[in-house]
């Protein structure tokens, strides 16, 4: 096993130097540090995580708290956060914190005080207060994603805006029998995304003078079968049909694309439809969406807490940093409403 001291001998530096270079901590020329850099490749020398961590304090590994590891957006997020840290010689710890009192009870009391992380990512999960103060206690950097938290740093989308911008495309579009496929009661936790989604919807109809029709809402559970279902529920119904669609979710935009060709609706001749979040499926669907852009998310949280841990963990966030974007892409899922 190739020690520092070779890697010190052949860059012809100090061993204090190697270490400095490597870890990134401490002033070293950046012609010094290339050539330690080359000498360890060349080595095949790597860092080792533990005696890494008994010279700085830190553990370079991050955990990150996410509700879901099976939803595509989540996934996508979690991805960006992996990839950015790992640029910085991170890794991560997933922590997987379902609706379940116990098992969030571990997490937070045993798993967390383990003093193996160096911060925490909360993605899209609204915690309790003595969830935030048991994460403020442990002493170490912490960034929320998807929501405010009063405890700590936040970095958020605007739904309202968002499903506004959505809504309003539609309405710019002539459309003025408009539905919404939603969310069930019970997908209607962590922030309560699909409410301010509804609410952007509503509020872009009261600003056009169209009043909120509650025959033209379905509620769904985000994914693409339920976008499904919800569609066929809408277009399915005897009387006048709906001439467009918004719907909460990309997945469940989709999976309205699909209903409607079964049910032969020619989209967006027939029916214009308008998703949110930014889907890799988008592009194939030729589906309009806001882009919320999960991964950058996902990146923006990652180099929001590397700064926190150069700067401290009482570093102020910036505005900029705080308000994540969004963007209107249209493609061939909306038309001008027919005469």
């Amino acid at each position: 096993m190739v020690s520092i001291d070779e890697v010190a001998h052949l860059a012809g530096v100090s061993t204090a130097t190697v270490s400095r270079a490597l870890s990134g901590r401490g002033h070293v020329s950046a012609m010094t540090r290339e050539r330690v850099a080359a000498a360890a490749k060349h080595l095949g020398y790597v860092v080792s995580a533990s005696a890494s961590s008994l010279a700085t304090g830190r553990t370079r590994n991050i955990g990150v708290l996410v509700p879901f590891l099976d939803r595509w957006f989540f996934s996508t997020v979690l991805s960006g956060v992996a990839a950015a840290l790992a640029r910085a010689g991170f890794d991560i710890t997933l922590y997987s914190l379902t609706a379940d009192a116990g098992e969030r009870r571990e997490i937070f009391e045993t798993f967390l005080r383990r003093q193996r992380v160096d911060g925490v990512i909360a993605i899209s999960i609204e915690l309790g207060a003595e969830e935030s103060a048991e994460l403020v206690q442990l002493g170490i950097p912490l960034i929320g994603l998807g929501g405010p938290n009063p405890s700590f740093p936040s970095l958020t989308v605007d739904d309202v805006a968002v499903a506004r911008l959505a809504t309003s495309h539609l309405i710019g579009l002539g459309h003025r029998s408009i539905a919404h496929i939603g969310a069930n009661p019970e997908f209607d936790r962590d922030f309560h995304i699909p409410t301010h989604r509804r609410r952007g919807f509503e509020l872009a109809l009261a600003e056009a003078g169209m009043p909120a029709r509650p025959e033209l809402y379905e509620p769904a559970d985000f994914t693409l079968d339920g976008g499904f279902r919800a569609a066929k529920q809408l277009l399915g119904r005897p009387g006048a049909h709906p001439t467009a669609i918004f719907a909460a979710s990309d997945e469940m935009a989709i999976g309205a694309v699909l209903a409607a060709r079964e049910l032969g609706f020619r989209v967006p001749e027939d029916l214009s439809i308008v998703g949110i979040d930014g889907h890799e499926l988008g592009e194939f669907f030729r589906l309009t969406t806001v882009d919320q852009f999960p991964q950058g998310q996902g990146e923006r949280a990652a180099e929001t807490m590397l700064a926190q841990l150069e700067g401290g963990a009482d570093a102020a966030v910036p505005a900029s940093a705080a308000d994540l974007p969004y963007e209107l892409v249209v493609r061939g899922t909306t038309a001008r409403a027919r005469p």
